[in-house]
């Protein structure tokens, strides 16, 4: 049975073998029962009497085995069967025996609530609860008491107030008293009620405070983090007090952080981090705990890292700086970009930053790729915040060759600087000049952006060196495939053409020194973390309610295919982009010569082609100086030639093609007709997914209506549907939703498989189309989009 191999025929066989005295041998013949009556309910019935023996036999142990094995057959029409040998269990002499029976009355319960109800076993077990001799059977009714009244609570108010009585004085000073006798475990359950005690004053608070002062020496680190959790929140209404107890309970968790295992450190460490995101200033003389060990492993290392940034301040901030430089030269590459990002988040943060920013400019002259990646994108947030610093970071980036910068932030940081202070760097019109031309050969779209920004920011300090630059980028940007891209080319443009002048003030508006960088957490979810302490949230460093509730982790049936999409606040403005095929995907990605067939008509969603400027902007702007160009505000010039009557709808005034002879119309094909009650199972849809190419991909806005109404991927669902287009996985949370679709023909068994990822916070849906009839794909589209745009319309 253990390795798969089905015995299920034997199960008569081994009902008699249970007859045996042998313990070992029956505890065989409960799990062999407890296995095959899941799978097999009927045959379950044969085994109710042996095991209703058993559950009377004068060995405790085996009373305890049969009792356990019993309520573990879940088979709902054997209910019946459970609650006399559960009343028997309860009042046991034998405390293994009330322990197992306890337990029982939570698996009843799960199992049909009513019987267990009707039976009257939660209050048997308050009453066990309160006076049981044994410290297990207690732990044990007030976990069983506490899941079955928090589950009858949303619909009985009688349920309500006994939940609520669980939390009165009597029943937590009766608790409290007897912490000491129970084990790791139970203490842990303890405190977590005693956490949620509301006492009636100062005095009661700092009775139980007294109380529980040695759980604070314990050995075992939940009953640590338990009993600082109970400290934190009966002090939370008491400023002064709740300042000492982070001074109190400062040396126990750093104890604990040092002595235990690597995943222990962890988990203390991730309890610490939050304290000291509250109050950096109680931790500040303890950095040194914070130091990185050459042995610890690479997850507790970067958590180190984030808390020496939080604590760092005037006094310390020089120590803590030397010692992140040491990890720069670590062996392994993430922990030194991470400190890299530490130095550069304390820099900052603080005043004085004079030897972090040499410190910085330091790593640039590092002749390893990673660290000069890291501290180009810091020197860029330097810069934004301490403008005086420009000479002497400019006269070190100036030196740095763009061809040796491959990571897309980096050589965005640096073009963004070489637009920022071309007037200072001598080669940067013609560095950007170079990078224009090699516009095709740059694979990130945020590079390309800051690409057509710098060029825009260095014509207006430079003109006569950047005017061929600024038209080539303008040129390529309007045929650019990604969407933002194109989008800002043709801002631009237009911008250029309307007035150069506000255009330099759009552009190159005079820059105020950042003073506040954003967080990436607000406050209401760090108090939401808060409140949950000592659990996962602090672990995740999220609410619990983002990686629990179905609603926002989404029912994903294929984790490969969805991988792309992350769910939770850090990934909050992250859209998988249409363009972007699954990594597992090898085979279906798009040659060179079908990316360019493709590109303009799939992502732009128009045939829309880019003027042709022949590598010079004369036909943009004059070829005097800024001055000149600012005095006369029209941009005169010849226009540029369209290959489309759709180009002049952009407002470029652009001539229209000349009019076609007019030839008889071609019969139109009959409209797509698809099947209202399509089925399809996972696993084909996953298999067709992975074989097919994709069809079509676009981006399709989605109204307002829609956006407001689109609270859950499931109100999406049921307007699809009643479109004969059905979903088959869907998940994710406000902002980002990621639904597969799939629809069927009326007539002939093919399918059209969607993936739809919508971003409310920009009102568009990237969307992918993939079909068994290549040729019907537009056809869908159409009607996807349709169904789409009239969402949340009435």
């Amino acid at each position: 049975m253990t390795i798969g191999i089905d015995v299920s025929s034997l199960f008569g066989e081994m009902v008699m073998c249970s007859a045996t005295s042998d313990i070992v041998l029956k505890k065989m013949c409960y799990l062999y029962v407890g296995n095959y009556a899941k799978v097999n309910p009927d045959l379950a019935l044969l085994t109710i009497n042996f095991l209703q023996r058993d559950c009377k036999d004068d060995d405790p142990m085996i009373r305890g085995l049969a009792l356990r094995s019993l309520c573990s057959l879940r088979v709902a029409n054997l209910v019946e069967y459970l609650v006399g040998p559960l009343g028997s269990g309860l009042k046991d002499s034998n405390s293994y025996v009330r322990m197992v029976a306890v337990t029982g009355v939570l698996k009843l319960y799960r199992i049909s609530a009513s019987t267990c109800t009707d039976a009257d076993f939660p209050a048997t077990l308050k009453h066990l609860m309160l006076n049981d001799r044994d410290t297990q059977v207690v732990a044990n009714c007030l976990s069983a008491l506490q899941e079955i009244l928090t589950s009858e609570a949303s619909s009985l108010e009688e349920a309500s107030r006994e939940r609520e009585a669980l939390l009165s004085k009597p029943v937590v000073y009766y608790l409290l008293n007897r912490i000491k006798e129970f084990n790791e475990w139970a203490q842990c359950l303890i405190l977590e009620l005693v956490s949620k005690y509301v006492p009636s004053d100062s005095n009661e608070i700092f009775d139980i405070m007294n109380l529980l002062e040695d759980r604070l020496q314990h050995a075992n680190g939940a009953v640590v983090l338990a009993t600082t959790k109970v400290f934190l929140h009966l002090t939370l209404s008491m400023t002064d007090v709740h300042q000492q107890v982070y001074e109190r309970i400062k040396a126990p968790l750093l104890t604990l952080v040092s002595s235990g295992s690597p995943e222990q450190s962890y988990a203390v460490l991730s309890h610490l981090h939050l304290l000291v995101m509250r109050a950096p200033f109680v931790f500040s003389a303890d950095y040194k705990y914070f130091y990185c060990q050459y042995n610890e492993p690479s997850y507790v290392k970067k958590l180190k890292l984030e808390m020496l940034t939080a604590v760092a301040n005037e006094s310390n901030t020089y120590e803590i700086v030397t010692e992140l430089c040491e990890y720069v030269a670590n062996v392994d590459i993430p922990i030194a970009r991470e400190s890299i990002r530490a130095v550069g988040k304390i820099a900052l943060q603080q005043y004085d930053v004079n030897a972090i920013v040499d410190r910085l400019l330091q790593f640039l002259e590092m002749e390893k790729d990673y660290v000069t990646a890291e501290a180009l994108v810091l020197v860029k947030d330097l810069l934004r915040k301490y403008p005086q610093w420009s000479h002497d970071c400019i006269a070190v980036v100036g030196s740095i060759s763009s061809k040796n910068i491959q990571e897309p932030k980096a050589k965005a940081a640096l073009i963004w600087m070489l637009g920022e202070y071309s007037q200072d760097m001598q080669d940067a019109p013609y560095i950007l000049e170079s990078l224009v031309e090699n516009w095709d050969d740059e694979p990130s779209a945020e590079v390309r952006l800051h690409l057509l920004t710098a060029v825009m920011k260095c014509f207006f300090k430079r003109p006569p060196e950047t005017q061929k630059a600024l038209g080539a980028a303008l040129a390529v940007g309007l045929a650019d495939f990604h969407q933002d891209v194109h989008d800002r080319a043709l801002f631009y443009y237009r911008l250029l053409q309307y007035n150069v002048s506000v255009a330099e003030r759009v552009v190159n508006p005079p820059k105020q020194a950042v003073s506040v960088f954003a967080d990436t957490q607000s406050s209401e979810v760090k108090d939401r973390i808060f409140d949950e302490f000592n659990s996962l949230s602090v672990i995740y460093q999220k609410p619990s309610y983002m990686f629990t509730d179905k609603e926002h982790r989404g029912p994903f049936e294929f984790s490969d295919e969805l991988g792309n999409l992350s769910i939770g606040v850090e990934s909050a403005d992250t859209v998988v982009p249409a363009q972007q095929v699954e990594a597992n995907d090898k085979d279906l990605l798009l040659s060179t010569s079908v990316e360019e067939e493709t590109r303009v008509v799939s992502n732009n969603g128009s045939a829309y082609s880019a003027p042709s400027y022949g590598g010079s902007i004369g036909s943009l702007v004059p070829q005097a100086p800024l001055e000149s160009a600012l005095s006369n505000p029209s941009i005169p010039g010849p226009a540029p030639q369209s290959s489309s009557p759709f180009d002049d709808l952009f407002g470029l005034g652009l001539p229209t093609a000349s009019a076609s002879p007019i030839t008889p119309a071609a019969p139109s094909p009959p409209p797509l007709q698809l099947k209202s009650k399509a089925v399809l199972d996972p696993g084909t849809f996953q298999q067709k997914w992975r074989q097919l190419p994709i069809s079509i991909s676009q981006e399709i806005s989605v109204s307002p209506q829609g956006v407001a109404a689109l609270t859950s991927p499931q109100v999406l669902l049921r307007h699809m549907q009643n479109h004969s287009i059905h979903s088959i996985a869907s998940g994710g949370q406000a902002p980002n939703f990621k639904i597969f679709f799939f629809a069927q023909k009326q007539e002939e068994p093919s399918n059209f498989l969607v993936e739809c990822i919508i971003n409310t916070a920009s009102a568009k849906a990237q969307v992918k189309v993939k079909a068994d009839d290549q040729s019907s794909s537009q056809a869908f589209s159409s009607l996807f989009q349709s169904a789409l745009a009239n969402f949340g319309m009435p």
